[in-house]
């Protein structure tokens, strides 16, 4: 039992007597600002991410905490990992809201998610969000270049959108839903106006309000797209249909015409 203890003590005494293991030093601020800016130069946007993010930890209070917060975000940005970029710009957005990079920071958010949207026959849900984050861009910052560049991208989340009505609209049609069918395309004219779906969407509503037996509204509608579309191939489609039933209003605007027609771009008559 002595020699237990005895070999208990000595070995307290052995460990005592040996120096404390000290912790690696951190690099300072600058330091590991600089080296998160050379990895991003680099490409290895993991390693960036990480020396920012040890900069924060470190130096709370350090005056280069707001650039490695937002730079934070790009490296996860770079890296497809848009989830945690769109989490980390809005810390620093909710931190820095008044910021000279804050123009950067709401377009960089709104491009995590233009990044994610899905192909057409897929949800939309992501679209609407980069839509939305866009034209936040736009609203709050419309003098920089980063709004001009966030408004081309909402033109084409609209475009987007309006292909994903008149695809469900087609397959409405398809399966003899006329209504559901017209309303689709119906939307696409009255909320999609500058897409390049608008010429087919009134096609469709002439061919649908046939369909129903809705003659009057199909006219109106062919007179819509000849007004505004004389030259394209869906309103010779349109044209044609309606001749061939002997359907044709009086002043029905001849396909290729550089006539104008009584209605115009006036959407509502459509409906």
């Amino acid at each position: 039992m002595m020699a237990s203890s005895f070999l208990l003590l000595s070995g307290c005494s052995l460990f005592s007597n040996k120096e404390e293991v000290k912790a690696p030093k951190v690099a300072s601020a600058e330091a590991l600002y600089n080296y998160g800016i050379d990895a991003l130069h680099s490409k290895r946007y993991t390693l960036a991410s990480g020396e920012f993010e040890l900069l924060q930890q470190n130096y709370p209070y350090s005056g280069y905490v707001g650039n490695a917060e937002l730079m934070e975000g790009y490296a996860y940005y770079l890296q497809g990992e848009y989830a945690l970029s769109v989490q980390q710009l809005e810390r620093y957005l909710l931190l820095h809201p008044t910021s000279p990079d804050a123009a950067y920071a709401y377009y960089l958010r709104a491009l995590c998610y233009y990044e994610q949207i899905a192909e057409v026959q897929r949800d939309q849900q992501g679209t609407v969000e980069a839509l939305s984050a866009l034209e936040e861009v736009v609203t709050r910052f419309p003098q920089t270049a980063y709004a001009r560049d966030a408004q081309l991208k909402i033109d084409l989340c609209r475009d987007h959108l309006a292909g994903k009505e008149m695809l469900v609209g087609r397959y409405y049609q398809q399966q003899h839903n006329y209504e559901a069918a017209l309303g689709r395309y119906q939307r696409v004219v009255a909320d999609f106006q500058t897409t390049n779906h608008v010429a087919e969407a009134l096609e469709r509503i002439v061919e649908v309000n046939l369909e129903l037996g809705l003659v009057d509204d199909a006219r109106k509608a062919a007179s819509v797209l000849g007004y505004n579309y004389p030259n394209s191939q869906w309103y010779r489609y349109s044209y044609n249909l309606l001749r061939n039933r002997n359907l044709l209003a009086e002043h029905s605007v001849v396909p290729g015409s550089t006539q104008r027609g009584f209605f115009g771009r006036v959407w509502h008559s459509v409906f």
